[in-house]
């Protein structure tokens, strides 16, 4: 299992800097080309989430930890200090917001909501498969 792990600001450029993050870590990776959509568009999605809507003062870091798993199994989790779990709520063709965790939904093939070691905060985590993105795609 590979592991590669980043703090990063809660700033609106930080789902950007998490997606570099995602291409350096899966590059060498034989299933990166099918990983990688998938995996940038989920990622950018939690660590906006977290960005966003966490509950947390503004100097809070976000903790993203990135893991291929046996199998080429794509593991996201993204970490903030806010304890509130995060919801699915509908959404209407015209809103502006708010498909983020559809997207996770429907493009992970698993995905969930924890708290975090220590009681601070919760951590969201996906699942991607190169066999589920492929067929996304």
């Amino acid at each position: 299992m590979r592991e590669q792990t980043c703090w990063l600001p809660r700033h609106p450029k930080s789902p950007r800097n998490a997606r570099q993050e995602l291409r350096e870590f899966l590059l060498p990776h034989p299933s990166a080309e099918l990983l990688l959509p998938t995996g940038e568009l989920l990622l950018s999605e939690l660590v906006n989430n977290a960005v966003t809507h966490a509950r947390t003062p503004r100097d809070r870091l976000i903790f993203v930890r990135l893991q291929l798993l046996p199998h080429g199994t794509l593991r996201i989790e993204v970490h903030d200090a806010d304890s509130e779990k995060p919801s699915l709520r509908p959404v209407s063709l015209t809103s502006e917001s708010g498909r983020g965790l559809f997207l996770v939904q429907e493009l992970a093939s698993e995905w969930g909501c924890c708290p975090r070691r220590g009681g601070i905060g919760k951590f969201i985590w996906c699942h991607i498969t190169a066999a589920a993105a492929e067929t996304a795609a």
